[in-house]
């Protein structure tokens, strides 16, 4: 099969990207390469079977036209998404622009050229905060963020396409996602090149913010069950149903680089009511499809490590661009003060 990705020279993307080239299929790469995405990434994937990048924005309906024709597109695959809450809280309008008229668009696309799949990757923070239990598929959507509600925008213009036109269109929402080639502005990866650059981190209020994390890779695997053997309509929740509070994260990365509670700096919560306390969320729905995680999260979150160790070259050109400089002064300047 033909698959357009789009987003594929970000993080869960790139990850993808390779799983669908040795399972054989014809990969083309569509990418704003906005901030977040790097070629580096994919760098290897032209090695790896029938694969051609283009560069755009999932929005540009005549150049999503033009690959899907020019490529024999049969199926999408969506990875592409602004994705983080506290710049949304800067400015949103990036967010609806891709999250929404830019699944928009793919939707059309889908529709018009009669493709045989659309495959929407979302998020597990469109559900909001939950206090105990777990969330389904069918638990309503209550985002609390503008890019939580950008996203789920996104998931509610999938069903109604799929009601209103029978578009083939299938969703996942994934829990925290780390490992390798993540760009440097969620807690794990934040983490570890501000201590690797000898800076404190900085964690929101006592950290007690629980999640649940899931390797890129285990992640990437879920998205292609869902594609190959998801039904119509359907959404699938990809979950390694491993819980951790902030600060118990942040404590075993200090601890694996032999580093003291000195290189914590506790600030307040810029987020303030937007700040979601828990996320669980079951995915029994996904793995009666054959699916679940691999990577043990120890294990996991060592071999991360050991990759920003070992991968500075990869990341130290991020941390030195004027434009995150910008955004890290603009969001935690006032709070680290001397620490940035």
């Amino acid at each position: 099969m033909r698959v357009l990705l789009t987003g594929g020279a970000g993080f869960i993307g790139s990850h993808l990207c390779r799983m669908l080239l040795e399972k054989g299929y014809a990969v083309s790469v569509l990418d704003a390469l906005t901030y977040a995405g790097n070629k580096a990434n994919i760098a290897d994937c032209a090695t790896l079977g029938d694969f051609e990048f283009f560069q755009g924005e999932i929005q540009d309906r005549e150049l999503v036209d033009k690959v899907i024709t020019h490529r024999g597109i049969e199926a999408i695959i969506d990875t592409a998404a602004e994705t983080h809450n506290d710049r949304s809280l800067l400015s949103a309008n990036a967010f609806l622009d891709t999250n929404v008229q830019g699944v928009y668009t793919l939707l059309e696309a889908t529709k018009d050229h009669g493709l045989k799949r659309l495959l929407h990757v979302s998020t597990d923070e469109v559900y909001g905060s939950i206090t105990e239990g777990e969330f389904t598929e069918e638990s309503p959507l209550e985002p609390n963020t503008p890019y939580s509600a950008s996203k789920a925008a996104g998931d509610l213009l999938c069903r109604a396409h799929f009601v209103s036109y029978k578009t083939p269109v299938v969703v996942t929402r994934g829990g925290n996602t780390y490992g390798p080639n993540q760009y440097p502005e969620k807690l794990i990866s934040l983490s570890l090149v501000r201590l690797m650059q000898s800076k404190k981190i900085p964690v929101y209020g006592e950290g007690a913010q629980r999640r649940e994390w899931i390797h890129a890779k285990d992640h990437a695997a879920g998205i292609l069950t869902a594609f190959e053997k998801g039904n119509d309509g359907e959404t699938y929740n990809i979950s390694d149903e491993n819980e951790r509070e902030n600060r118990w994260i942040v404590g075993r990365i200090l601890e694996r680089l032999e580093l003291g509670g000195e290189m914590v700096k506790r600030i307040p919560d810029p987020r303030e009511g937007a700040h979601d306390f828990r996320y669980s969320m079951t995915s029994a729905k996904l793995r009666k499809l054959g699916w679940e995680p691999k990577i043990a999260f120890d294990a996991g979150l060592d071999e991360t490590i050991d990759w920003y160790r070992d991968n500075q070259e990869w990341w130290m050109p991020t941390v030195a661009d004027t434009g995150y400089q910008a955004f890290m002064h603009r969001f935690y300047g006032k709070a680290l003060g001397d620490d940035l």
